[in-house]
């Protein structure tokens, strides 16, 4: 706990909430200590992670930028390769399901923060914007390569080169947002995903979570042999046997994530 970001625990889902709306010095480190933490907590079976009051994450924190611009530039520019790729691979490395739930603005690295989740669930009428270029940059987060994993190279250029602000029911068509809800509903909507995803087989979902991480960029045959070998482990998993004795007793199965 501490001014920038919180963490509550209920039944196996940890939930990370971002307090202040930019990403300033302190909150890069608190959410990186965070998500680290995360990493190494076994009891930890679905992550969620949100923003409090309007925002969720506009990126950045400008004020303190310049500021750091005005003092030493050289040091104010490493910080992405210093802070945030290193929390973008934290947040990319968690082996359980992350659920975001995107309760207002969101904006340049917030935009990649978001993205590096599994699922996405965004307050009605909340506003997207990638950002970077509107004030002279380029783009960072992993957020090019994001947007075009997502909606492709052709739309990702359109929203890098041209930062216009879009809807939250826009990105739910363009597969950004997985659901929209009015924003009182964000949070209980996010929550009740991420505890359903706390129930379910932990270690199938890890696997996914690596055959996803692949997917795109692997041969076929670099694919196949991944899920053969991680099926192969899984099957030995006492989940699958639950869920096969459940399934031929008609009874819901009860994972355990082991």
């Amino acid at each position: 706990m501490s001014d920038t970001v919180s963490r509550t625990d209920d039944g196996g889902v940890a939930t990370v909430t971002l307090l202040r709306p930019g990403l300033d010095r302190a909150l890069r480190r608190d959410l990186l200590a965070a998500v680290r933490e995360l990493a190494a907590d076994e009891s930890v079976r679905a992550v969620l992670l949100t923003g409090s009051g309007r925002a969720f994450c506009v990126g950045q924190d400008l004020a303190e930028h310049v500021e750091s611009l005005r003092g030493n530039a050289a040091t104010s520019l490493s910080v992405v390769e210093d802070e945030y790729n290193p929390l973008i691979l934290a947040l990319a490395a968690l082996r359980v399901p992350v659920v975001v739930g995107i309760n207002g603005a969101c904006a340049g690295a917030g935009l990649g923060i978001a993205l590096s989740g599994d699922l996405r669930v965004a307050a009605a009428g909340s506003k997207f914007t990638t950002a970077f270029t509107g004030v002279g940059l380029s783009s960072d987060s992993a957020l090019a390569a994001r947007l075009v994993h997502s909606v492709g190279g052709s739309r990702a250029a359109q929203l890098l080169l041209t930062p216009d602000p879009f809807s939250a029911e826009t990105a739910e068509q363009w597969g950004l947002v997985h659901r929209v809800v009015p924003a009182e509903q964000v949070l209980p909507e996010a929550q009740a995903l991420a505890a359903r995803l706390a129930t379910g087989p932990t270690a199938a979902y890890r696997a996914l979570k690596t055959v996803l991480a692949t997917a795109a960029t692997d041969s076929l045959e670099e694919t196949l042999a991944l899920e053969a070998r991680l099926q192969t482990q899984l099957g030995r998993t006492a989940d699958h046997l639950e869920a096969v004795e459940a399934f031929l007793a008609k009874r819901a199965p009860r994972f355990t994530g082991r």
